[in-house]
């Protein structure tokens, strides 16, 4: 079951992403992104009452009246990677997204990854950010021209960037 996370599932994630991905930087991520009201939203998956799965999206900051968001991080129970729960919950925060209203999702991910989901690098072409150009830095665009434009990105605070 995928759904929205709430409160007190905070200590699960971070316990979840610290795990996922071997170190407390990217839970410390997440924590920070929270605490300066920048998470536009988390999903969680949960298998038989355990959270196995987390993934969250942060506003990005634009030249532009449209909502922008980064994708970041992913973490899947270290048990668990690789049996599609990380699919589920990109999928699952794609439709979210859309949901939320945002013109287009960014993410700096594996190139080998994201774009099964439609994320490009020609899609972010006509963004700049201090990741432009990199072949991580993808996006999907969600509105009919949210990324036809030239524009400026910027990522949260809590991105240290």
């Amino acid at each position: 079951m995928i759904r929205y996370a709430n409160p007190s599932d905070h200590p699960a994630i971070h316990a979840l992403v610290t795990a996922a991905f071997t170190r407390p930087d990217e839970a410390a991520l997440v924590e920070r992104l929270r605490a300066d009201g920048d998470s536009m939203f988390e999903l969680v998956e949960i298998i038989e009452d355990a959270l196995v799965g987390h993934i969250l999206f942060s506003r990005m900051w634009a030249d532009s009246l449209n909502l922008y968001a980064a994708l970041a991080p992913v973490s899947v129970h270290p048990d668990l990677q690789r049996r599609g729960t990380g699919g589920r919950l990109v999928r699952a925060g794609l439709e979210a997204a859309k949901e939320f209203g945002a013109a287009a999702v960014i993410v700096l991910g594996h190139p080998g990854y994201y774009p099964r989901f439609g994320f490009t690098t020609a899609a972010a072409q006509n963004l700049k950010c201090a990741y432009s150009g990199l072949p991580a830095f993808m996006a999907i665009t969600l509105e009919p021209g949210g990324l036809d434009q030239p524009l400026t990105v910027v990522y949260p605070d809590a991105f240290g960037i």
